[in-house]
């Protein structure tokens, strides 16, 4: 066979392929069927994994679950713990439980301001114009935060270990604690979203976080025991979310953990979630 009959073969089998696909695409313009959309499930974990490419491609976000916790365990256990209990090793077995929560409590604002930016930019407005299960955008990006969430506590009790930490209640009550954390923090980040939609900017989103956050954390059992605390400011440490958080995971890790101090922090959850989530996907539908 010559060059030129193979060439002129060659070119045939394109024509063909070049009418086959033509042809395709006629018959799926012309079909009045529209393809099935995407269902709840499979909508939500595309979002989670645009959640996970940008931790990938933006590593350095992770500081937040990875540096600050050490950063924070590491100057108020050896800076004030001498003051405040007498010794580094004894204040670290009360100190890192409270820590803990508030670390993974303060990165539950990260939520919110990445939705700001999506707002910004005009991602969001693409996306509800999707074919997709509304929600599917918010949870996405929840269910990833939850990730952050656990490796955050991770390295804050990996670190506990090392330093002497030592929790009575054992690997099940670490696993409980932890897990207590992320309900409640997945409760709270539904705050943060409700605000990521209204505010004009992530500084905004932060100075607010901030004004919220610092008070919570500060005035609560995760420094101190409250019996040492003024009694007019006990009846607010008692009755603060965070304490009550802080109290249950403590509890868990020395094994003295009670289901009612479960049943609290369940009950905060749900009271957080049931407020804001339908508030958040309000906004998230009638945002302009």
């Amino acid at each position: 066979m010559t060059v030129q009959q193979q060439t002129r073969e060659t070119a045939s089998a394109a024509n063909g392929i070049e009418g086959s696909t033509d042809e395709r695409l006629l018959q799926a313009i012309a079909s009045g069927k529209r393809p099935d959309p995407a269902s709840g499930w499979s909508s939500t974990m595309a979002f989670a994994s645009r959640a996970l490419l940008r931790i990938k491609h933006i590593p350095e976000q992770m500081f937040d679950v990875t540096l600050f916790p050490i950063i924070f365990l590491l100057m108020f256990t050896y800076l004030f713990g001498g003051a405040i209990a007498g010794s580094t090793s004894d204040y670290l077995q009360f100190l890192l439980p409270g820590i803990l929560v508030m670390t993974v409590a303060q990165i539950t604002v990260y939520t919110g301001i990445d939705l700001n930016n999506d707002i910004r930019k005009g991602i969001f407005d693409r996306f509800r114009t999707l074919p997709i299960w509304l929600p599917s955008a918010l949870i996405g990006a929840l269910l990833v935060d939850v990730v952050r969430y656990t490796m955050a506590s991770v390295v804050m009790i990996a670190l506990g270990l090392m330093l002497g930490f030592r929790p009575e209640g054992g690997a099940v009550g670490i696993f409980l604690a932890i897990a207590l954390v992320l309900v409640f923090s997945f409760s709270l980040s539904w705050i943060w979203t409700a605000l990521g939609l209204i505010v004009r900017s992530e500084k905004s989103l932060m100075m607010m976080s901030f004004l919220v956050m610092m008070p919570l954390t500060f005035i609560s059992n995760v420094f101190v025991d409250p019996t040492t605390l003024p009694t007019w400011l006990q009846g607010f440490v008692n009755i603060n979310p965070i304490s009550t958080l802080a109290t249950a995971v403590r509890g868990f890790m020395h094994g003295m953990g009670t289901w009612q101090q479960v049943v609290n922090v369940l009950l905060v959850s749900a009271i957080m979630t049931a407020i804001f989530a339908p508030l958040t996907m309000y906004l998230y539908r009638n945002k302009k």
